[in-house]
């Protein structure tokens, strides 16, 4: 539960503690999981109190949008940068130090990844790359699930379900596991797999802050909406944040 409250969301903006507090969880053979918090996420922890609950008792949260990190700059008159779920997955992978457990999004989605990702770490290959049936948060086999993650022991588990499922589904798993950090990483399996029409924004849209854009021109039915809602709510959240000012544990 690290990082402090912007927008009453826990988020730590340092790279170097954000990697410090995972891999010591990860050598201590500690539970957690891990949020990237974005707009979607803002809007349903700040509408929802057990949502919010959830990702405030996460190991460590990073801000995923760079509207975010640009809005929370002004307001506290310093640098804040965003670490996108993308770049935490590709950070993590290219270490090729750990054992990781992928679950969740599509079997032709998890072929694709794992031929990909094979590439980078030739290890992944024998790794385990497990879909799970269309069910609610509710109506999952938490014990069954972690059965076959704990037998496998891995470091990292990744489980793209989409927010805000699979942050309710990673705070329903954790009791059953025995070691491993999970990341709640949505679309990113689809970003690597080279399967289906969901791609990655080209670097120049990630440099000019505009990944929210590709995204919103890419899957609009399902982002448009979500950015609406964000921004609905934003003049209430900025008004909040300057009221409370710097928050303090």
């Amino acid at each position: 539960m690290e990082g402090k409250r912007y927008f009453n969301v826990r988020m730590e903006f340092s790279r170097d503690i954000f990697h410090t507090i995972v891999e010591d969880a990860v050598s201590t053979n500690k539970t957690g999981y891990v949020c990237c918090i974005e707009s979607n996420n803002l809007t349903v922890a700040n509408s929802d109190p057990l949502f919010n609950q959830v990702v405030n008792h996460a190991l460590v949260n990073s801000c995923d949008g760079s509207v975010v990190a640009k809005i929370l700059s002004y307001l506290y008159k310093q640098s804040f940068d965003s670490y996108v779920g993308a770049d935490v997955f590709m950070h993590y992978i290219s270490l090729c130090k750990y054992r990781h457990f992928f679950l969740g999004n599509t079997p032709e989605v998890l072929s694709g990844l794992k031929e990909n990702l094979s590439d980078i770490d030739s290890n992944i290959r024998n790794m385990h790359f497990d879909s799970l049936p269309f069910k609610t948060v509710d109506d999952f086999d938490y014990a069954g699930i972690a059965e076959r993650i704990n037998q496998d022991s891995p470091d990292m588990i990744w489980i793209s379900l989409g927010a805000p499922k699979q942050e309710f589904f990673m705070s329903r798993l954790q009791p059953y596991l025995k070691r491993g950090v999970m990341f709640g990483v949505g679309a990113v399996f689809n970003f690597y797999s080279g399967v289906g029409k969901v791609k990655r924004a080209p670097s120049w849209m990630r440099k000019c802050r505009l990944e929210w854009l590709h995204r919103a021109l890419e899957e609009p039915g399902k982002n448009v909406p979500r950015y609406l809602n964000f921004i609905r709510i934003l003049p209430q959240l900025i008004r909040n944040e300057r009221r409370k000012g710097c928050y303090q544990d």
